[in-house]
């Protein structure tokens, strides 16, 4: 398996300490899971496909009045 070396600031680093611990993992095993996570494609397939799809001409947009207790 390939290492990384990274630069984090002491506040971070002091989080990802304690939420390994909680998990009852190491540091590398906690980060990595974290990094698996990010990395997980959450888009369905072919979404990418889609872009200019829409005719933007004929979209119409109604606007409507939004009454809230702030602007009383």
């Amino acid at each position: 398996m390939s290492q990384l070396s990274l630069c984090i600031d002491d506040d971070t680093l002091s989080k990802i300490e304690t939420a390994s611990k909680i998990s009852k993992t190491t540091i590398s095993k906690w980060v990595l899971e974290r990094l698996k996570e990010s990395l997980v494609n959450n888009w369905p397939e072919n979404y990418g496909s889609l872009f200019g799809a829409v005719d933007v001409d004929t979209i119409t947009i109604e606007k409507h009045k939004i009454y809230s207790e702030c602007s009383r």
